[in-house]
């Protein structure tokens, strides 16, 4: 927070640097990222403490227990408000769909101009969710689950880069991009500490590993 100073000289320079500092963030590529702030990585590694270790069991999971972008405003489905939230100067038509705009890829640190080309990301992904508990849920529950813009669960990234992710948790995948490893692994426990989801050891291990230096 700035502070104020009874120095004149003091409190131009004072917001000479704020106004820099400023411009900096709004040029920065995160800038056009809109997830919620996941936790700190000490309160993740709280949530990670609590969190059931149990074996995965994917039997009789299919996507379409989870019913996924559904109408949230108006003409706007799940997917074209992930999109209005992390690009920038989106344009949509009367539909919703994005006809123009810039979106920031954290996971790879791509910049893209065509929506196409950006998928949204189940940051834990659905058939993860299904393996550790999601399958004891009824179908609301899984549809807030799959849209659920609260949490930081949903991100517009390079759609190649997700489908390579897949339904892979952080034993085996995380972002290529380091500078975004901490918020990727405190936003994953944030999102199964809040759903009461389990964690498998490999998991467990890894997420221990990569919180230890966040």
């Amino acid at each position: 927070m700035p502070k104020f100073y009874a120095r004149r000289r003091t409190s131009i320079l004072a917001a000479l640097t704020g106004l820099i500092a400023s411009v900096a963030l709004f040029n920065s590529p995160n800038a056009s990222a809109a997830l919620p702030t996941p936790v700190s990585g000490a309160t993740a590694r709280s949530y990670l403490s609590q969190l059931t270790v149990a074996t995965e069991n994917r039997t009789g999971y299919s996507r379409d227990l989870f019913p996924h972008w559904i109408t949230i405003s108006g003409a706007c489905n799940t997917r074209e408000t992930v999109l209005k939230r992390d690009g920038s100067n989106v344009v949509t038509d009367s539909s919703c769909a994005a006809t123009s705009g810039s979106w920031y890829s954290p996971y790879d640190g791509a910049t893209w101009t065509a929506a196409a080309d950006l998928d949204i990301d189940h940051l834990v992904p659905l058939a993860e969710a299904w393996d550790s508990g999601a399958s004891k849920w009824t179908t609301a529950q899984r549809q807030a689950f799959a849209n659920d813009l609260t949490r930081p669960q949903l991100i517009a990234v390079t759609d190649n880069v997700n489908q390579a992710k897949g339904d892979q948790d952080p034993a085996t995948w995380v972002p290529s991009r380091s500078a975004y490893l901490c918020t990727y692994v405190r936003a994953w426990v944030q999102v199964k500490y809040y759903y009461n989801l389990s964690v498998d050891s490999a998991e467990k291990s890894a997420l221990t590993n990569y919180l230890a230096g966040c």
